[in-house]
């Protein structure tokens, strides 16, 4: 059992902006040093590391620019933003068991001022894709539009509830200064007047488009409490791939809305000893609006279908139900695959978040929905 053995004692990011000059492996080591210093350890006894199969800057680069010893673990999560939890699971897996005492998990990436992944024509459509972006499901957004579009008809969410988590999202923005968007208020008639992505997703539904780079380390429980910052245990992680599984538009399934944070949530409270009503604050994995009510119905913060009205009456944002992505998230904070949400857990379960729960000492942390996912379970 993974159960509280090891902990997050070390959190680190460059600043978020849509252009930032220097190379992603620049970046990367910025944020892995960072992370490292946080916790007070020298690079010289890393030896493990976790990233993403889309990350650019490999292990053996990585290794050498920041001067680690001996790697005995590495790992690569696939799946874009449905790797990030997953790569700190790794990390607990390798460390639980014996293969490495100190671990990192990073990404960095060049999305604001790089180049769209779907826009490269030279290469053949990997197999799903063949079955949609030849009839115009060329984009993450169009699919996610058309997965929205069903949601709407089936239990009568309306672009309301999207505004809801795309308000919460701004106005914790709002409060953090290392936010893209923490000057930069929404209000529902500048969602509602904006223009359209993708019907039914408008341009406040979709994240950001963000350079930058973050990391985290992760040790063992014992090795945490010499550590320089109050350690965050990792309690239960998961990762999830349903079957009959299609990607983001998921029609292979038998229940295109029941994606794979239904499947991960099982395994995370099957292994924890907490329930979701007993999560203090979640960073909800936030590339597009209607990610969040999916995500609440399938981590069991509420029935299916009711993941829309649960975002009524300030519900997701600070004093609600469930305070929900902090920080900004990837809607308004900054999108790097959903690793920021994991730093915000950890700033929260520490008390240092610019948007605080108060006696926060649990936090779920998920990774993209629509995708092979991966979520963590966090604790004071």
């Amino acid at each position: 059992m993974l159960k509280d053995r090891t902990a997050i004692v070390g959190i680190g990011q460059t600043r978020f902006a849509k252009r930032l000059d220097e190379s992603e492996k620049t970046l990367a080591c910025r944020a892995v040093l960072a992370a490292l210093d946080d916790a007070g350890i020298d690079p010289a006894e890393v030896d493990a590391l976790a990233s993403y199969t889309m990350e650019e800057t490999d292990e053996v680069e990585l290794a050498k620019s920041i001067g680690a010893g001996d790697i005995t673990f590495f790992s690569r999560t696939g799946f874009g933003g449905g790797g990030s939890c997953a790569t700190v699971a790794h990390l607990a897996m390798a460390i639980a068991t014996g293969q490495a005492a100190v671990g990192v998990a990073w990404r960095a990436r060049k999305r604001g001022s790089g180049i769209r992944p779907w826009t490269n024509t030279s290469v053949q459509l990997p197999t799903p894709a063949q079955w949609t972006r030849p009839f115009g499901l060329l984009r993450p957004a169009d699919e996610i539009a058309m997965l929205a579009r069903r949601y709407m008809h089936e239990y009568g969410a309306t672009r309301d509830h999207l505004f809801n988590v795309a308000l919460a999202c701004r106005n914790r923005a709002n409060q953090n200064p290392e936010a893209v968007m923490y000057d930069r208020p929404l209000t529902r008639e500048m969602y509602m007047d904006s223009r359209w992505i993708s019907e039914p997703l408008c341009l406040y539904d979709n994240c950001l488009e963000t350079d930058g780079a973050l990391a985290c380390v992760v040790v063992g429980a014992e090795r945490a409490r010499d550590c320089r910052r109050t350690p965050v245990y990792v309690h239960s992680a998961a990762q999830g791939l349903p079957a009959q599984h299609h990607g983001m538009v998921n029609y292979w399934n038998d229940d295109p809305l029941t994606g794979p944070a239904w499947t991960a949530a099982r395994q995370l409270w099957k292994t924890a000893d907490l329930s979701p009503h007993e999560v203090d604050v979640a960073q909800i994995y936030d590339a597009f609006t209607p990610l969040i009510p999916l995500s609440l119905e399938g981590y069991g913060f509420c029935g299916r279908g009711e993941g829309a009205a649960f975002t009524e009456g300030g519900a997701l944002e600070l004093g609600g139900r469930l305070p929900i992505n902090t920080a900004g998230g990837g809607l308004s904070e900054g999108y790097v695959h959903g690793f920021n949400l994991i730093n915000e857990g950890v700033r929260q379960l520490r008390g240092t978040s610019t948007a605080q729960v108060p006696d926060a000492a649990t936090c779920l942390v998920t990774a993209g929905e629509g995708v092979p996912t991966s979520a963590l379970l966090l604790r004071t």
